[in-house]
């Protein structure tokens, strides 16, 4: 069985990017209270609204607040430093959540795979422990067969990929071989729709958001692909919309995009 989430990704402008001012930032709460608005009964708070940096007694308010709207937490950051894994399979034990959502790179560290397996095979005996897999993501950087290499060399039950429909466009790989190669490996999906278009000079293309099912991604057919690799995993809505000429603008777009990708995903997601 899948389950519908929503990711922070979802909601970056609401939430904040670096660069673009919002007036009134989407907090962890608010975050909370629209998933269930949504009907959703499953998020996933990712390294834009950081769980490591807040107190204890705050990261135990919010957790309260997601079990009090009947809301199910995923725990996702960025960066594999020992330390930083360790405190972060502390937060998913809290949140209880049976999967930490990984992007190696941070802005300052891009390690080599090389360092990854052996950072893996360190780290990973504590959350076979805890029974916690980490869902490495497929970002840009390495190619999908990259990932497959890292995954067969630290050989565990506990680490897999989450896979992200439109990231290894960053390194020349559509959703088709992503799937065909990743496949076998998904312990988490994002959701993330886009479209392809010849840009207005006709010299290039662009790769744009969409909401789901609006887009070019079959999404019918990527469930129907990942589920014949015989793996559950949970699906987990994130969007890229380009933003608009004023910011209140640019969230309310994102939030109807949220809209529609639900009633979407409702549909196709049973």
């Amino acid at each position: 069985m899948t389950t519908l989430g929503l990711g922070t990704y979802a909601y970056a402008w609401a939430i904040g990017v670096p660069g673009y001012p919002v007036d009134k930032p989407m907090d962890g709460f608010a975050f909370l209270r629209r998933a269930a608005d949504l009907g959703l009964h499953l998020v996933q708070i990712a390294d834009n609204l950081p769980l490591d940096g807040l107190s204890s007694a705050a990261l135990q308010a919010l957790l309260d607040e997601a079990r009090r709207l009947d809301v199910a937490v995923e725990v996702g950051t960025r960066g594999i430093a020992p330390d930083h894994l360790r405190r972060y399979l502390q937060v998913a034990q809290m949140a209880e959540s049976s999967v930490l959502r990984v992007v190696i790179d941070t802005a300052t560290h891009h390690p080599g795979v090389d360092e990854v397996i052996e950072t893996m095979r360190a780290i990973l005996p504590e959350f076979e422990a805890a029974d916690v897999t980490v869902a490495i993501e497929n970002h840009d950087r390495f190619k999908a067969a990259t990932f497959v290499e890292i995954l067969k060399a630290v050989d565990s039950t506990h680490l897999g990929i989450c896979l992200d429909t439109v990231n290894s466009f960053g390194s020349l790989e559509g959703p088709d071989v992503v799937i065909e190669t990743l496949g076998p490996y998904v312990v988490n999906l994002h959701i993330k729709d886009f479209t392809i278009r010849r840009v207005d000079h006709n010299m290039g293309f662009g790769i744009s958001g969409a909401p789901a099912g609006q887009g070019m991604l079959d999404v019918p057919v990527l469930l129907a692909r990942l589920h014949g690799f015989g793996r559950r995993f949970n699906a987990i809505l994130e969007l890229w919309p380009a933003p608009e000429a004023e910011m209140t603008q640019t969230v309310a777009k994102e939030d109807a995009w949220v809209a529609e990708s639900v009633v979407y995903l409702k549909q196709v997601i049973i």
